[in-house]
């Protein structure tokens, strides 16, 4: 925390909470019918995004996941337009034609949530790559979950990344579930973060309830990529309240389960510490739990007063390669 501004401390708490609004009123909009398609909720895990978030600028680059709300609101992606996106309005991110799976806003840097499993890795080299030949201090966060962790895309960047030494930080959400599937029984290694050694590659596993630990770790990550050092491979351990997706049963986990790994929210922990160092009072925080709700109120709004695009809209923006 000594590292940290009280600027910087109300950024974070401002974005978190901004995320957790955000996802539980998806949440919400969904279960009453009002959003088109599947949507993947990120709370519990906002501690991961804000603490990686946290170190970089609007000209660095993320690549995101299907489970990508966080990591858009994190990098500064105007809640409005994903509101409207996820209700398929014109006024959304991507003109209402990517829905909740591929929000993205280029001149944050943010490159597109995917909706294919292990995908970003790829991407993620590409930016890594070019700022490697034009020389600038830009980096790239390729984040993945434990289940896109087995995919080859994955394997197979990680170790392109490290030959060229591109500056990419590969951010692995570890929250214990690829869909309904134990880490226990689909990884074979105790630490995804173990598989560093295989690339030549630094390899870290923090908690990821704990915004100070990522942000630390993720801060030498990406200075090392910014001089030039090549790639990290860091897991964040955390958990996600929702299931899967939205109408996930959640057979597979148990109530005991469940009340635990809610005792260490994110949110709450961030709240305790810095009020106890008197870094921050409860009045400030209160005062941003009331803006984010404000927030998305507004965001609702805007979505739901937002025309759906016209028909002439059908065929651009779509694109097609040809062999």
């Amino acid at each position: 925390m000594a590292e940290l501004t009280q600027d910087q401390l109300l950024w974070i708490y401002d974005r978190m909470r901004l995320i957790r609004e955000f996802e539980n009123r998806a949440s919400a909009l969904f279960a009453a019918g009002k959003l088109p398609g599947f949507v993947h909720l990120y709370a519990g895990e906002e501690a991961i995004g804000v603490g990686i978030m946290a170190n970089l600028t609007d000209r660095d680059f993320i690549t995101s996941t299907h489970r990508g709300h966080g990591h858009c609101i994190a990098k500064g992606v105007e809640v409005n337009g994903m509101m409207a996106e996820l209700y398929g309005k014109a006024t959304g991110s991507c003109k209402g034609k990517g829905g909740s799976m591929h929000i993205a806003d280029v001149d944050k840097g943010m490159l597109g949530a995917n909706g294919i499993v292990g995908a970003g890795g790829p991407l993620a080299c590409g930016p890594g790559l070019m700022a490697k030949v034009k020389g600038t201090d830009q980096v790239t966060i390729c984040f993945f979950g434990d289940g896109a962790a087995e995919q080859g895309t994955m394997h197979e960047s990680m170790n392109l990344a490290s030959i060229w030494k591109l500056p990419v930080v590969f951010v692995c959400e570890n929250n214990g579930y690829a869909e309904s599937t134990p880490v226990h029984y689909h990884s074979a290694s105790k630490d995804i973060a173990d598989r560093a050694t295989a690339y030549n590659m630094p390899g870290f596993t923090v908690n990821g309830t704990d915004v100070f630990a990522v942000y630390e770790a993720a801060h030498e990550a990406v200075a090392r990529a910014r001089r030039g050092e090549g790639p990290t491979l860091l897991e964040a351990k955390g958990f996600r309240y929702f299931g899967h997706f939205e109408g996930d049963p959640l057979s597979y986990r148990t109530e005991e389960e469940i009340a635990k790994n809610k005792s260490n929210d994110p949110i709450d922990q961030f709240r305790r510490r810095v009020i106890d160092r008197e870094l921050l009072s409860a009045a400030t925080l209160d005062e941003i739990d009331a803006r984010s709700k404000a927030a998305i109120d507004a965001a609702v709004e805007f979505a739901e007063a937002s025309p759906y695009p016209e028909l002439s809209e059908l065929m651009t923006d779509v694109y097609v390669s040809y062999r």
